[in-house]
Protein backbone atom coordinates (compact mmCIF):
# COMPACT_ATOMS: atom_id res chain seq x y z
CA UNK A 1 0.00 0.00 0.00
CA UNK A 2 1.39 3.30 -1.25
CA UNK A 3 2.47 6.01 2.10
CA UNK A 4 -0.19 8.57 2.28
CA UNK A 5 0.85 12.21 0.54
CA UNK A 6 2.29 14.66 2.87
CA UNK A 7 1.03 18.01 2.02
CA UNK A 8 1.81 21.20 2.95
CA UNK A 9 -0.38 24.10 3.20
CA UNK A 10 0.75 27.78 4.06
CA UNK A 11 -1.34 30.64 4.58
CA UNK A 12 -1.29 34.22 6.16
CA UNK A 13 -3.60 36.09 8.51
CA UNK A 14 -4.00 39.23 6.51
CA UNK A 15 -7.62 38.78 5.61
CA UNK A 16 -10.01 35.45 6.33
CA UNK A 17 -10.05 34.40 2.98
CA UNK A 18 -6.82 32.56 2.87
CA UNK A 19 -7.10 31.03 6.33
CA UNK A 20 -10.39 29.79 5.33
CA UNK A 21 -9.02 28.15 2.17
CA UNK A 22 -6.26 26.62 3.96
CA UNK A 23 -8.45 25.33 6.46
CA UNK A 24 -10.88 23.81 4.37
CA UNK A 25 -8.31 22.18 1.92
CA UNK A 26 -6.59 20.75 4.79
CA UNK A 27 -10.34 19.27 5.53
CA UNK A 28 -10.63 17.75 2.20
CA UNK A 29 -7.12 16.40 1.79
CA UNK A 30 -7.25 14.66 5.35
CA UNK A 31 -10.73 12.83 4.29
CA UNK A 32 -8.95 11.93 0.86
CA UNK A 33 -6.37 10.65 2.85
CA UNK A 34 -3.29 12.19 2.98
CA UNK A 35 -1.28 14.24 5.53
CA UNK A 36 -1.59 17.53 6.58
CA UNK A 37 -0.01 20.66 7.91
CA UNK A 38 -1.47 23.89 8.04
CA UNK A 39 0.99 26.80 8.84
CA UNK A 40 1.52 30.79 8.64
CA UNK A 41 5.44 31.33 7.69
CA UNK A 42 5.04 34.59 8.75
CA UNK A 43 3.96 34.21 11.97
CA UNK A 44 6.20 31.65 13.15
CA UNK A 45 8.94 33.72 11.59
CA UNK A 46 7.85 37.13 12.80
CA UNK A 47 5.12 36.52 15.70
CA UNK A 48 4.93 40.35 16.87
CA UNK A 49 5.22 42.07 13.69
CA UNK A 50 2.65 40.08 12.14
CA UNK A 51 0.17 40.56 14.46
CA UNK A 52 0.53 44.29 14.47
CA UNK A 53 0.55 44.20 10.52
CA UNK A 54 -2.49 42.32 10.74
CA UNK A 55 -3.91 44.78 13.28
CA UNK A 56 -3.51 47.65 11.09
CA UNK A 57 -4.73 45.64 8.45
CA UNK A 58 -8.34 45.32 9.79
CA UNK A 59 -8.57 48.49 11.50
CA UNK A 60 -7.51 50.10 8.38
CA UNK A 61 -9.58 48.04 5.78
CA UNK A 62 -12.50 48.91 7.98
CA UNK A 63 -12.43 52.38 8.39
CA UNK A 64 -10.22 53.46 6.08
CA UNK A 65 -10.91 51.74 3.14
CA UNK A 66 -9.18 54.14 0.42
CA UNK A 67 -6.10 54.14 1.93
CA UNK A 68 -6.07 50.64 1.73
CA UNK A 69 -6.72 51.17 -2.14
CA UNK A 70 -3.89 52.97 -2.32
CA UNK A 71 -1.42 50.36 -0.42
CA UNK A 72 -3.43 47.44 -2.41
CA UNK A 73 -2.50 49.54 -5.68
CA UNK A 74 1.23 49.77 -4.35
CA UNK A 75 1.59 46.09 -4.02
CA UNK A 76 0.33 45.71 -7.78
CA UNK A 77 3.20 47.05 -8.94
CA UNK A 78 5.42 45.58 -6.29
CA UNK A 79 8.04 43.23 -7.31
CA UNK A 80 8.36 40.54 -4.78
CA UNK A 81 10.97 38.63 -6.52
CA UNK A 82 12.96 41.03 -5.03
CA UNK A 83 11.88 41.86 -1.81
CA UNK A 84 13.89 41.39 1.19
CA UNK A 85 13.00 42.74 3.70
CA UNK A 86 14.12 41.91 7.54
CA UNK A 87 10.37 40.30 7.57
CA UNK A 88 10.05 38.70 4.57
CA UNK A 89 13.55 37.03 5.33
CA UNK A 90 12.09 35.75 8.52
CA UNK A 91 9.49 34.46 7.08
CA UNK A 92 11.27 32.47 4.20
CA UNK A 93 13.41 30.85 6.78
CA UNK A 94 10.85 29.82 8.88
CA UNK A 95 8.88 28.15 5.54
CA UNK A 96 12.59 26.61 4.56
CA UNK A 97 12.37 24.96 8.40
CA UNK A 98 8.71 23.74 7.57
CA UNK A 99 9.92 22.08 4.72
CA UNK A 100 12.55 20.41 6.13
CA UNK A 101 10.62 19.46 8.62
CA UNK A 102 7.51 18.13 6.77
CA UNK A 103 9.48 16.60 3.83
CA UNK A 104 6.22 17.09 1.67
CA UNK A 105 5.26 15.66 -1.54
CA UNK A 106 3.61 19.28 -2.51
CA UNK A 107 3.04 22.28 -1.03
CA UNK A 108 -0.30 24.78 -1.57
CA UNK A 109 0.16 28.35 -1.00
CA UNK A 110 -2.91 30.59 -0.24
CA UNK A 111 -0.99 33.51 -0.18
CA UNK A 112 1.05 35.18 -2.94
CA UNK A 113 4.13 35.75 -0.89
CA UNK A 114 5.32 32.45 -0.54
CA UNK A 115 5.39 31.13 -4.42
CA UNK A 116 8.71 33.67 -4.70
CA UNK A 117 9.85 32.79 -0.98
CA UNK A 118 9.62 29.05 -2.26
CA UNK A 119 11.25 29.40 -5.60
CA UNK A 120 14.22 31.00 -3.77
CA UNK A 121 14.24 28.21 -1.07
CA UNK A 122 14.86 25.76 -4.16
CA UNK A 123 16.96 28.09 -6.72
CA UNK A 124 19.82 25.08 -6.22
CA UNK A 125 17.68 22.06 -5.62
CA UNK A 126 16.24 19.69 -7.90
CA UNK A 127 14.17 18.05 -5.57
CA UNK A 128 11.64 21.04 -5.28
CA UNK A 129 8.42 19.06 -4.55
CA UNK A 130 5.19 20.73 -6.90
CA UNK A 131 3.86 23.93 -5.82
CA UNK A 132 -0.15 24.98 -6.29
CA UNK A 133 -1.49 28.60 -5.54
CA UNK A 134 -4.50 28.96 -4.48
CA UNK A 135 -5.76 32.11 -5.47
CA UNK A 136 -8.21 33.33 -3.30
CA UNK A 137 -9.59 36.55 -5.25
CA UNK A 138 -11.92 36.98 -7.93
CA UNK A 139 -11.47 38.52 -11.17
CA UNK A 140 -9.78 41.66 -10.07
CA UNK A 141 -6.38 39.85 -9.17
CA UNK A 142 -3.05 41.75 -8.12
CA UNK A 143 -0.63 41.21 -10.01
CA UNK A 144 1.33 39.79 -6.85
CA UNK A 145 -0.57 36.76 -7.25
CA UNK A 146 0.78 36.40 -11.53
CA UNK A 147 4.36 36.98 -11.03
CA UNK A 148 5.14 34.31 -8.96
CA UNK A 149 6.62 31.18 -10.07
CA UNK A 150 3.87 27.84 -9.54
CA UNK A 151 3.17 24.07 -11.50
CA UNK A 152 -0.51 25.12 -11.42
CA UNK A 153 -3.03 28.33 -10.36
CA UNK A 154 -6.12 27.25 -8.61
CA UNK A 155 -8.95 29.74 -9.48
CA UNK A 156 -12.60 30.46 -8.06
CA UNK A 157 -14.40 30.64 -11.56
CA UNK A 158 -14.05 30.82 -14.95
CA UNK A 159 -14.23 34.88 -15.27
CA UNK A 160 -11.14 34.61 -12.83
CA UNK A 161 -9.33 31.99 -15.16
CA UNK A 162 -10.35 33.64 -18.45
CA UNK A 163 -8.14 37.57 -16.63
CA UNK A 164 -5.37 35.40 -15.56
CA UNK A 165 -5.31 33.87 -19.10
CA UNK A 166 -5.44 37.38 -20.50
CA UNK A 167 -2.69 38.33 -18.23
CA UNK A 168 0.03 36.09 -19.70
CA UNK A 169 -0.54 32.80 -18.01
CA UNK A 170 -0.28 29.67 -19.64
CA UNK A 171 -3.91 28.47 -19.74
CA UNK A 172 -2.95 24.69 -19.12
CA UNK A 173 -1.64 25.96 -15.80
CA UNK A 174 -5.05 27.82 -14.51
CA UNK A 175 -7.17 25.42 -13.12
CA UNK A 176 -11.12 26.15 -12.21
CA UNK A 177 -11.70 24.44 -9.13
CA UNK A 178 -13.56 27.03 -7.09
CA UNK A 179 -12.79 28.68 -4.19
CA UNK A 180 -12.07 26.11 -1.34
CA UNK A 181 -15.19 25.98 1.02
CA UNK A 182 -16.06 23.98 3.95
CA UNK A 183 -16.82 20.44 2.44
CA UNK A 184 -19.68 20.23 4.59
CA UNK A 185 -21.27 22.60 1.97
CA UNK A 186 -21.58 20.12 -0.41
CA UNK A 187 -23.69 17.41 2.13
CA UNK A 188 -25.97 20.68 2.90
CA UNK A 189 -29.71 21.32 0.77
CA UNK A 190 -29.81 25.21 0.14
CA UNK A 191 -33.47 26.75 0.25
CA UNK A 192 -35.49 26.25 -2.88
CA UNK A 193 -36.46 29.17 -5.03
CA UNK A 194 -40.27 28.22 -4.66
CA UNK A 195 -40.33 28.28 -0.93
CA UNK A 196 -42.39 31.05 0.69
CA UNK A 197 -40.88 34.31 1.81
CA UNK A 198 -42.75 35.30 4.99
CA UNK A 199 -40.75 34.68 7.32
CA UNK A 200 -37.52 35.54 5.50
CA UNK A 201 -34.48 35.12 7.38
CA UNK A 202 -31.43 36.85 6.76
CA UNK A 203 -27.89 36.45 8.14
CA UNK A 204 -26.11 39.75 8.62
CA UNK A 205 -22.33 39.77 9.14
CA UNK A 206 -21.46 43.33 10.68
CA UNK A 207 -18.37 44.73 10.82
CA UNK A 208 -16.67 46.33 13.58
CA UNK A 209 -18.44 49.79 13.07
CA UNK A 210 -20.46 49.53 16.33
CA UNK A 211 -23.48 52.58 14.59
CA UNK A 212 -24.06 50.22 11.84
CA UNK A 213 -25.38 47.33 14.01
CA UNK A 214 -28.18 49.38 14.59
CA UNK A 215 -28.90 51.47 11.63
CA UNK A 216 -28.40 48.75 9.30
CA UNK A 217 -30.88 46.06 11.59
CA UNK A 218 -33.68 48.93 11.66
CA UNK A 219 -33.19 49.42 7.52
CA UNK A 220 -33.19 45.41 7.01
CA UNK A 221 -36.33 45.35 9.95
CA UNK A 222 -38.15 47.69 8.47
CA UNK A 223 -38.17 46.97 4.18
CA UNK A 224 -40.81 44.10 5.66
CA UNK A 225 -42.46 42.70 8.17
CA UNK A 226 -41.57 39.48 7.27
CA UNK A 227 -37.70 39.87 7.98
CA UNK A 228 -36.38 38.02 10.49
CA UNK A 229 -32.51 38.92 10.99
CA UNK A 230 -29.64 36.73 12.56
CA UNK A 231 -26.71 38.84 13.16
CA UNK A 232 -23.47 37.02 13.53
CA UNK A 233 -21.01 38.86 16.25
CA UNK A 234 -17.77 36.84 15.34
CA UNK A 235 -14.95 38.48 16.61
CA UNK A 236 -16.63 41.86 17.40
CA UNK A 237 -18.93 40.22 20.16
CA UNK A 238 -17.81 42.29 22.89
CA UNK A 239 -17.62 45.65 20.38
CA UNK A 240 -21.01 45.10 19.31
CA UNK A 241 -23.34 43.15 21.52
CA UNK A 242 -24.38 46.10 23.12
CA UNK A 243 -25.93 47.99 20.13
CA UNK A 244 -27.27 44.48 18.70
CA UNK A 245 -28.82 43.88 22.00
CA UNK A 246 -30.79 47.05 21.61
CA UNK A 247 -31.72 46.29 18.41
CA UNK A 248 -33.16 42.55 19.63
CA UNK A 249 -35.17 44.08 22.88
CA UNK A 250 -36.87 47.05 20.39
CA UNK A 251 -38.03 44.19 17.98
CA UNK A 252 -39.22 40.63 20.07
CA UNK A 253 -39.40 37.96 18.43
CA UNK A 254 -37.37 38.95 15.42
CA UNK A 255 -33.64 39.33 15.82
CA UNK A 256 -31.30 36.35 17.08
CA UNK A 257 -27.61 36.92 18.28
CA UNK A 258 -25.00 34.63 17.32
CA UNK A 259 -21.20 35.38 18.68
CA UNK A 260 -18.60 33.13 17.15
CA UNK A 261 -19.96 29.75 15.39
CA UNK A 262 -18.57 26.87 13.35
CA UNK A 263 -22.11 26.53 11.77
CA UNK A 264 -21.68 29.10 9.48
CA UNK A 265 -22.37 26.33 6.22
CA UNK A 266 -25.73 25.25 8.17
CA UNK A 267 -26.45 29.11 8.74
CA UNK A 268 -26.32 30.05 4.85
CA UNK A 269 -28.31 27.19 3.94
CA UNK A 270 -31.39 28.11 6.15
CA UNK A 271 -31.22 31.81 5.40
CA UNK A 272 -32.82 33.78 2.14
CA UNK A 273 -29.93 36.27 2.17
CA UNK A 274 -26.76 37.15 3.64
CA UNK A 275 -25.49 40.65 4.08
CA UNK A 276 -22.29 41.47 4.92
CA UNK A 277 -19.01 42.47 3.54
CA UNK A 278 -17.18 41.37 0.48
CA UNK A 279 -14.69 39.16 1.53
CA UNK A 280 -13.60 36.12 -0.25
CA UNK A 281 -14.27 33.25 2.06
CA UNK A 282 -17.80 34.89 3.11
CA UNK A 283 -19.01 35.62 -0.95
CA UNK A 284 -17.86 32.26 -1.96
CA UNK A 285 -19.62 30.34 1.01
CA UNK A 286 -22.77 32.73 -0.05
CA UNK A 287 -22.48 31.17 -3.42
CA UNK A 288 -21.93 27.54 -2.15
CA UNK A 289 -24.74 28.04 -0.14
CA UNK A 290 -27.07 29.49 -3.06
CA UNK A 291 -28.04 32.55 -0.85
CA UNK A 292 -28.07 35.90 -2.77
CA UNK A 293 -26.05 38.69 -0.83
CA UNK A 294 -25.76 42.14 -0.38
CA UNK A 295 -23.10 43.88 0.23
CA UNK A 296 -22.95 46.56 2.80
CA UNK A 297 -19.20 47.20 2.96
CA UNK A 298 -16.27 47.01 0.34
CA UNK A 299 -12.70 47.17 0.51
CA UNK A 300 -11.51 48.66 -2.60
CA UNK A 301 -8.90 46.31 -4.60
CA UNK A 302 -9.42 42.49 -4.38
CA UNK A 303 -12.59 42.77 -2.78
CA UNK A 304 -14.09 44.73 -6.13
CA UNK A 305 -13.41 41.57 -7.96
CA UNK A 306 -15.53 39.78 -5.52
CA UNK A 307 -18.51 42.02 -6.06
CA UNK A 308 -18.12 41.80 -9.75
CA UNK A 309 -18.55 38.05 -9.44
CA UNK A 310 -22.08 38.39 -7.71
CA UNK A 311 -22.82 41.12 -10.03
CA UNK A 312 -21.79 38.79 -13.18
CA UNK A 313 -23.71 35.69 -12.26
CA UNK A 314 -26.78 38.19 -10.91
CA UNK A 315 -26.53 36.98 -7.36
CA UNK A 316 -25.64 40.20 -5.64
CA UNK A 317 -25.13 43.22 -5.46
CA UNK A 318 -23.54 46.35 -3.49
CA UNK A 319 -25.57 48.38 -0.93
CA UNK A 320 -23.06 50.13 1.08
CA UNK A 321 -25.67 52.87 3.35
CA UNK A 322 -28.87 51.57 5.88
CA UNK A 323 -30.91 53.30 2.94
CA UNK A 324 -29.31 51.72 -0.28
CA UNK A 325 -29.67 47.96 2.04
CA UNK A 326 -33.79 48.70 2.84
CA UNK A 327 -34.16 49.67 -0.64
CA UNK A 328 -32.83 46.38 -2.46
CA UNK A 329 -34.27 44.23 0.10
CA UNK A 330 -37.74 45.94 -1.02
CA UNK A 331 -36.92 45.88 -4.59
CA UNK A 332 -35.92 41.41 -3.97
CA UNK A 333 -39.50 41.06 -1.88
CA UNK A 334 -41.78 42.83 -4.76
CA UNK A 335 -43.65 40.65 -6.63
CA UNK A 336 -43.47 37.67 -4.28
CA UNK A 337 -39.89 37.68 -4.03
CA UNK A 338 -39.36 37.50 -7.86
CA UNK A 339 -36.13 39.58 -7.94
CA UNK A 340 -34.57 36.87 -4.87
CA UNK A 341 -35.92 33.86 -6.70
CA UNK A 342 -34.37 34.68 -9.88
CA UNK A 343 -30.79 35.30 -7.59
CA UNK A 344 -31.25 31.90 -6.23
CA UNK A 345 -31.56 30.60 -10.38
CA UNK A 346 -28.86 32.03 -10.95
CA UNK A 347 -26.71 30.13 -8.01
CA UNK A 348 -28.54 27.30 -8.67
CA UNK A 349 -26.81 27.34 -12.11
CA UNK A 350 -23.63 28.23 -11.21
CA UNK A 351 -23.59 25.32 -8.46
CA UNK A 352 -20.62 26.04 -6.82
CA UNK A 353 -20.47 24.16 -3.29
CA UNK A 354 -17.46 21.88 -3.27
CA UNK A 355 -14.61 23.76 -4.30
CA UNK A 356 -12.07 22.44 -1.72
CA UNK A 357 -12.78 18.81 -2.58
CA UNK A 358 -12.10 19.36 -6.17
CA UNK A 359 -9.13 21.13 -5.49
CA UNK A 360 -7.42 18.29 -3.27
CA UNK A 361 -8.74 15.80 -5.88
CA UNK A 362 -6.99 17.43 -8.47
CA UNK A 363 -4.00 18.14 -6.13
CA UNK A 364 -3.64 14.34 -5.19
CA UNK A 365 -3.83 13.43 -9.15
CA UNK A 366 -1.22 15.49 -9.72
CA UNK A 367 0.65 13.94 -7.35
CA UNK A 368 -0.08 10.33 -7.79
CA UNK A 369 0.23 10.54 -11.81
CA UNK A 370 2.33 13.78 -12.33
CA UNK A 371 1.75 15.31 -15.80
CA UNK A 372 4.91 16.64 -17.41
CA UNK A 373 4.92 20.44 -16.76
CA UNK A 374 3.66 22.67 -19.71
Amino acid sequence: MPLPSRILIVTAAFGEGHNSAARNLALALHAAGAITQVSDPCLLGAPRMTAVVNSGYRYVTTHLPQVWAKIYRSADRCDLNQQKSFPVTLAEAALAELIKDFQPDAIVSTFPLYAYLLTRIFRNSDQKPPVFVVVTDSIEINAAWLRGKCDRWLVTDPFTRDVMIRAGLAPEKIIDTGFPVNPAFSLLTPLENNIPCDPFRILYFPTAKIPLVLSHGMALLDASPAVKLTIILGRNVRRLYARAHELKKANPGRVRLIGWTRRVPQLLNNHHLVVGKAGGATVHEAIAARCPMLIHHLVPGQEEGNLRLLETLGAGHLAESPEALGSALVDLLADHAAGWRAMKNALARHNRNAGAITAARFILNQIQDPQPPP
